[in-house]
């Protein structure tokens, strides 16, 4: 498959996507939580799949995410949401 070609727009888009997606993640994984408390249980497992590689992207410790994820409590995942929003928790540098 051919490389595509962008225009100076659409690679200024990307490049700012990019330079966002820790505030993006972020905002994401606040909204996961608030779905999460909404979700049946059966929407709930599905919601959980995509957690832990969104937690690593936040730079969240590995065990901190096997232990969010074997217990699959709520009250955890708002735990690192406010970690994050606190600071807690070092972003990346990219």
């Amino acid at each position: 498959m051919a490389e595509q070609e962008y225009s100076r727009y659409q690679k200024n888009i990307i490049k700012r996507y990019y330079e966002n997606r820790d505030q993006i993640d972020e905002q994401r994984l606040s909204e996961l939580v608030t779905s999460l408390y909404l979700a049946s249980p059966r929407q709930a497992a599905k919601k959980w799949e995509g957690i832990p590689d969104l937690l690593r992207r936040l730079s969240v410790p590995e065990s901190r995410i096997e232990h969010i994820m074997n217990k699959q409590d709520i009250t955890l995942l708002a735990g690192v949401v406010e970690d994050l929003q606190k600071g807690l928790i070092p972003r990346k540098k990219t």
